[in-house]
């Protein structure tokens, strides 16, 4: 396998997780210090990447183009397929109303910062979400040129944004404990957000031909490289801002006003900003792009018109009415979302991992992952505390973020 794609799917998988998703994590962590976020991200990077592993194991059982459906179904039956195909929409729309509601607000101040016309929030997410709609209802070519040009851009602002701020950074900010107990519950859904990058893998395997030991490497380089990534955001972050400073002033654009108040450094209010815009529209450019040609698949098959237009209002009015409705709803979104990933990055690939492995001898079944059962029962519980935990801020047992 040549190293040249073994780095583009690293890169990839790295991409794939890198997103809008990283600057809900001071917001989750505001008031359980950065320690105890540490540990958190650490704990589940580990499971993403296992139960990704696991995804290498059952794509040895698959056609070399299947995607997470059609092995769900191959493994598990139609049920597996509709079961996969529901957790698929469920996360899109989550994930597409999370970046809406915080994109929808970012895009009304900059159009006012930088031309003074004064937008509603209400009239700036309907103009985002428009845009955004437009560039991928045009097709996967105009995305691909319009992504590449924002990410290249994303990258610089952030690596501007770090600079600026790692000089500031407070050690005594960086030791807060946590101030309540519920709160590092009800941090991790979103946290563990932060971390999905599964839907990539089947596109992973083909390309690397299904090579076991190139796509291990992907996988674990890949998605270790987000994980240091945000441990320097989370440093800059929690590191500048003191804990009662980040927990008075929730929310996407408080926290970068906040940061950019302390710094007090003129240009770094715009920078911090384009960073978020940017982190934000990349994602949503991704996630709804997928969300588009998954529907179009269905729709297209029931019937031979051009469908693009009701495809795309399918795809965009039901995220853009709840931020309509919820416009600070970037965290929340972002905590549903974390069920979906859930079933899809956890609860799924178990389960077809148990199925196969109860079908196949040791000696016939090629790659395995380490830990047998047992890392299996580990990988389910941590699954289902997310579950839970997502349903206790819902009704209001544990406390909500943002």
């Amino acid at each position: 396998m040549s190293k040249s794609k073994v780095i583009g799917s690293t890169l990839i998988i790295a991409g794939t997780t890198i997103g809008a998703g990283m600057l809900a994590l001071p917001i989750a962590s505001a008031g359980i210090g950065f320690g105890t976020s540490l540990l958190i991200m650490v704990v589940l990077w580990a499971l993403m990447s296992y139960t990704a592993l696991i995804m290498v194991e059952l794509h040895q059982h698959a056609d070399s183009d299947a995607t997470l459906h059609t092995l769900a179904k191959q493994i598990l039956g139609s049920k597996g397929k509709w079961v996969a195909s529901f957790a698929m929409l469920f996360l899109f729309y989550s994930l597409c109303a999370a970046y809406i509601a915080g994109g929808g607000a970012q895009f009304g101040e900059r159009i006012s910062q930088f031309t003074n016309i004064e937008l509603s929030p209400m009239v700036g997410t309907i103009l985002f979400t428009i845009i955004v709609a437009s560039v991928v209802t045009l097709g996967t070519a105009s995305v691909d040129k319009v992504n590449r040009t924002l990410f290249l851009l994303k990258l610089i602002a952030m690596a501007t944004v770090l600079v600026f701020l790692a000089p500031n950074v407070t050690e005594s900010y960086l030791l807060s404990m946590p101030i309540q107990q519920g709160l590092i519950v009800a941090a991790i859904p979103v946290i563990f957000t932060s971390f999905g990058f599964h839907g990539s893998i089947p596109a992973i395997v083909k390309y690397l031909d299904g090579n076991t030991r190139s796509l291990r490497t992907a996988i674990i380089i890949g998605s270790a490289i987000p994980l240091i990534i945000y441990v320097f955001w989370q440093l800059v972050t929690l590191g500048v801002v003191s804990q009662s400073s980040l927990l008075e002033n929730q929310g996407l654009s408080a926290l970068i006003n906040t940061l950019a108040a302390t710094v007090n450094e003129s240009n770094l209010t715009n920078t911090i900003g384009i960073f978020a815009d940017l982190a934000l529209l990349t994602s949503f450019l991704g996630v709804s792009l997928g969300l588009f040609e998954f529907l179009g698949d269905s729709i297209k098959s029931k019937t031979t018109k051009d469908t693009r237009v009701i495809t795309a209002l399918i795809t965009f009015l039901p995220p853009m009415g709840f931020a309509l409705f919820y416009p600070q709803g970037f965290i929340m979104a972002l905590g549903y979302a974390a069920i979906a990933l859930a079933i899809l990055a956890i609860f799924l690939p178990i389960v077809m991992a148990k199925k196969v492995r109860s079908t196949q001898t040791e000696a016939a079944e090629g790659y395995r992952v380490f830990g047998g059962q047992m890392g299996l029962g580990v990988c389910f519980s941590f699954g289902v505390m997310i579950v839970v935990a997502q349903v206790l801020i819902t009704v209001g047992v544990l406390p909500a973020l943002g």
